[in-house]
């Protein structure tokens, strides 16, 4: 299963190298083109010369961590890569490195904290990595400074038709395009994979510059709050409520006619959505929109469960939800032009 290869494989940002290989392999013989920039962003397009130029854009990059120090003792020290709550790391499993080296994410034992430790959580600068070696000069051998350290977690099936596993965001959203890209539409379609959005976003701008489409959609895994202690009306989504439509988040205002577009288009063929109600984090729309002149941007999002984890959840009725509204949309722009006004009159 192709979500499961990707969800499992390791993607900090900086290092998306084995995403890129994954996809590279599931997707080439699809492809017209098939390229790679410099900051890594991977391209695959298809359609050249048809009326209407379309960017699809999913990013692979995960939160982790990445080596700093060493200890006399074996034990590394590490910084985060990206937003990521210090209260979920402590005795997570990880790899470390090109060759990835287990180890384990340790703390000072709950049996020596004093009991003012005990009532929060442990910060990163308190955390170490634990290889299992005796020494330094043993820890250095296996691993380097600048290491990237990804968290380690077998994706396994859950309750009704749902998944456990790491880095939904943003694996589901590369699974999606890569499934999309395997049909044909009547578009010019670009398939961008961006590296470093966990990080700011780098990847996204730079992969819009190039391609320079007339429209481009952003697939992302999002935030499901649908939990203990957050009120109904306060849930940014809710896992198994469909396809989520931004309208707005901290880098992107969404255009109404790109909502009108997937808001109709859902309606006809029958998909459940949702609106995504949370306004915080950047997503890579917020690049994209602005590059150039400006680019019609439109985001959809696949729910999720504690996101940047080591194990978050998804519905997949939400994912093939989501992929029937993506290749709705996708027909709707084929048939109307690029003139997402023409477009949304037919799907009426």
């Amino acid at each position: 299963m192709l979500l499961k290869r990707l969800t499992e494989a390791y993607g900090v940002s900086g290092d998306e190298g084995d995403i890129r290989h994954i996809l590279k392999e599931e997707l080439s013989s699809s492809a017209e083109e098939v390229y790679t920039d410099a900051l890594g962003n991977l391209f695959f397009r298809k359609g050249k010369g048809r009326s209407a130029k379309v960017m699809l854009a999913a990013h692979m990059d995960e939160v982790g961590l990445i080596v700093v120090g060493f200890e006399k003792s074996g034990l590394l020290r590490a910084h985060k890569v990206g937003s990521i709550d210090d209260r979920v790391l402590v005795s997570k499993p990880v790899v470390v490195g090109k060759n990835k080296v287990p180890g384990v994410i340790g703390a000072k034992a709950v049996h020596l904290q004093k009991p003012s430790e005990r009532k929060k959580a442990i910060d990163i600068d308190n955390l170490y990595i634990d290889l299992g070696v005796r020494s330094q000069d043993e820890a250095e051998k296996l691993v380097n400074l600048g290491d990237y350290v990804a968290l380690s977690t077998k994706t396994r099936e859950a309750g009704e038709n749902c998944l456990i596993g790491k880095a939904f965001d943003d694996r589901v959203g590369c699974f999606l395009l890569a499934e999309l890209f395997k049909e044909d539409f009547a578009l010019d379609v670009t398939v961008v994979f961006t590296v470093q959005e966990e990080i700011g976003l780098r990847g996204s701008g730079a992969a819009a510059y190039s391609v320079h489409p007339d429209m481009a959609i952003v697939v992302e895994g999002t935030s499901a709050s649908d939990v203990v202690g957050t009120k109904e009306a306060a849930h940014a989504t809710t896992l198994g409520g469909g396809p989520a439509i931004t309208l707005m988040d901290a880098s992107y205002i969404a255009p109404q006619k790109t909502i009108d577009l997937f808001v109709q288009t859902a309606e006809k063929l029958g998909i459940p959505y949702q609106f995504r109600r949370s306004t915080t984090s950047g997503t890579d729309a917020g690049k994209i929109s602005q590059t150039h002149s400006g680019i019609l941007t439109g985001l959809v999002s696949v729910p999720c469960r504690y996101i940047h984890s080591p194990a978050s959840i998804v519905n997949l009725d939400d994912v093939q939800n989501t992929l029937r509204l993506l290749k709705g949309v996708l027909n709707v722009i084929a048939e109307g032009g690029i003139s997402i006004e023409a477009a949304t009159e037919k799907v009426k």
